[in-house]
């Protein structure tokens, strides 16, 4: 996303100011990133936003509710790692996990061993896919598997166009949710036959579960069902968790074995990560349990916006989708990425209230989308208290003929 930073709020409200023009997008990210660590009030605080000293103080803080302080540290995978494996097996009824530094090894692994199961390394995907958008060809540069797509539209494939794609696949890789098209899932029902549609090819089933932790709520079943629909299942220890990082693979214990062994090769076979696996466990006991209650509000959250946006005069606003899937959704916005990248870093550095965290990107001319998660911070804001906080948020927009 685009990073833009505020003026410095002496400006009348209602203008934008051009005071960030000279800055660096390094610059304006720094500026950012400030402005939202001081705010009194916000719907979200990432942990990447905090000090070093302040995530070793969380993590020495919390450490001892999921692990033996008095243990040994973890050798090559062993000891604390595999603590880990074991309760993300648990989770997700699988019967063998096994843990990775980073998600984009993890899938480039998985895959690589289901190709070799079924001769067939092409991988039939979204073209919005993680794999796809963010990892830079990995699966074709680097691992030697062939991805196709199965379709471009901001939604999830349909069974008919898994059933109908006119090539064969060896594997279908489904991100759940689909975070590009607006986090966004099938209902249980077109899964299930997204699913079976595959089954009938004589594909197998890779969940790209980096944020699956939340899906339960939409799809009304517990985790293990909604894993157990797959042959594999990725998901990830940050993105929802708010661990260091890593990620981890759950399916049968052969394939699990396999990966393992490949995960050396390449170069996951990291001598210690007890400080990454240490907030997995963490993120596993606190806020696994608290992601029911984030997604609930985060529907009232995305209520109150459209609904604020629409009172204060704005002339066109969308919330994306209109009842979020998950605890994360877009906004939409008639005015340039960066008009509203300067307004969202003044209203905060001036309100001390924040409501966007995230840069904006351009969805056509004259159109922006931001991304908006609610986390525990925003279980505290009531409808009324959004609706006041856009208010004060247009009052800093241009006229529509002034940007």
């Amino acid at each position: 996303m685009s990073d833009t930073a505020a003026v410095s709020g002496t400006e009348p409200a209602g203008r934008a100011g051009n005071e960030t023009a000279a800055l660096s997008p390094e610059e304006r990210f720094e500026r950012r990133v400030a402005a939202w660590k001081s705010a009194g009030r916000v719907l979200w605080r990432p942990g990447y936003q905090q000090t070093l000293g302040e995530r070793l103080a969380w993590l020495s803080e919390a450490a001892g509710e999921v692990c033996d302080l008095d243990g040994r540290v973890d050798m090559y995978g062993d000891g604390l790692v595999e603590t880990l494996e074991e309760r993300v097996a648990e989770l997700l009824g699988t019967e063998a996990a096994v843990f990775f530094p980073t998600g984009t090894m993890a899938q480039q692994i998985v895959l690589r061993c289901w190709a070799g199961r079924t001769g067939d390394a092409t991988v039939a995907l979204h073209a919005l896919s993680h794999p796809e958008v963010h990892e830079r060809q990995a699966f074709s540069q680097v691992s030697g598997l062939r991805p196709v797509r199965l379709t471009n539209e901001p939604r999830m494939p349909t069974a008919e166009e898994v059933r109908d794609f006119p090539e064969p696949f060896g594997a279908l890789l489904l991100e759940l949710p689909l975070r590009d098209a607006g986090f966004v899932l099938p209902t249980w029902e077109e899964l299930t036959e997204v699913v079976e549609a595959a089954r009938e090819r004589d594909a197998v089933v890779h969940f790209d579960g980096a944020r699956l932790w939340e899906c339960t709520p939409h799809f009304g079943r517990p985790l293990k069902e909604i894993a157990g629909l797959a042959d594999s299942v990725y998901v990830s220890f940050y993105k929802s968790l708010g661990g260091f990082g890593g990620a981890a693979v759950g399916g049968p214990k052969t394939l699990v074995d396999e990966a393992k062994t490949w995960r050396h090769r390449y170069g996951g076979m990291i001598i210690q990560q007890f400080p990454t696996v240490l907030s997995a466990l963490i993120g596993l006991e606190r806020e696994l349990p608290r992601l029911p209650d984030y997604v609930a509000h985060a529907r009232v959250v995305a209520g109150a916006l459209r609904e604020g946006f629409t009172e204060a005069g704005v002339p066109w606003v969308r919330v994306h989708p209109e009842e979020p899937h998950t605890h994360q959704f877009q906004v939409w916005l008639p005015y340039e990425p960066d008009v509203l990248g300067d307004v969202a870093l003044r209203h905060t550095e001036e309100t001390g209230t924040g409501l966007f965290a995230q840069g904006w990107n351009r969805g056509g001319p004259g159109l922006a989308y931001t991304e908006v998660t609610v986390a525990g911070p925003g279980l505290e804001w009531t409808a009324a208290d959004v609706k006041a906080a856009v208010r004060t948020f247009v009052e800093r927009l241009p006229d529509r003929g002034s940007e």
